[in-house]
């Protein structure tokens, strides 16, 4: 693994992008601070240049929230999002930090959503980004890669792309929502029961237990 002296880029190019973006992005977007030692350790564990947007939102940032929180950008952690990007993904894309993942977990959002970088497991796209969704537990292509990415949660119209998945009072709900939990719904969003959100019954879980129940129940549908 290389020194975290090494992925740090003295130009500061990929920090200087993100901020840029961030000015001038439609959404609220609210920049998680870092601590030092944790952005660090969560650089070295990633092995991503700060080059790179990525690795620059990992060094810079705790994490990156836009509209109030709905959708939630993993950095190196901090109190509002309890988890950095290296340790939410060790046990999940890969076993060991150092490892080439097969996928990177990105971000999530408050529905049980997950945003993933594609390495190779999701198809031949590599570098692009895929959607888990929760209304049909399928790894939706984007189409996008990780800049396109930030570019879509900073001045995408939400409202249209999540078009039937926000309930009534969504803002003041998910405002209270930690960042490791997401909502659960039940009956489940992929089923004719559970189509209308606004019917839905919701409570707030731990993220983990989501994207495993998510993963489970993807397997026990018969999806490859």
């Amino acid at each position: 693994m290389k020194p975290v002296e090494d992925l740090i880029d003295l130009n500061d190019s990929g920090w200087k992008s993100v901020k840029e973006w961030s000015k001038s992005a439609q959404n609220k977007v609210e920049i998680l601070p870092a601590d030092p030692q944790k952005a660090k350790n969560a650089l070295y564990n990633t092995q991503v240049t700060t080059a790179s947007p990525m690795g620059a939102i990992i060094y810079r940032t705790g994490g990156i929230l836009i509209d109030n929180g709905w959708i939630r950008i993993l950095g190196s952690g901090s109190a509002k999002l309890n988890r950095s990007l290296p340790d939410w993904n060790k046990g999940k894309s890969f076993k060991e930090f150092g490892e080439t993942p097969s996928f990177l977990l990105i971000a999530d959002d408050a529905l049980g959503g997950f945003y993933l970088l594609n390495g190779g497991a999701l198809g031949t796209d590599l570098g692009n980004i895929y959607y888990f969704a929760p209304d049909n537990l399928e790894y939706e292509p984007l189409d996008i890669t990780y800049s396109q990415f930030l570019e879509f949660c900073f001045n995408n119209d939400l409202d249209k792309y999540y078009s039937g998945s926000r309930w009534e009072n969504w803002k003041k709900e998910v405002a209270t929502l930690k960042g490791d939990q997401v909502f659960n719904f039940y009956p489940f969003l992929w089923t004719e029961e559970g189509s209308d959100i606004n019917k839905v019954e919701r409570k707030a879980i731990p993220v983990e237990e989501q994207y495993n129940l998510n993963l489970d129940l993807r397997k026990q549908l018969g999806h490859q």
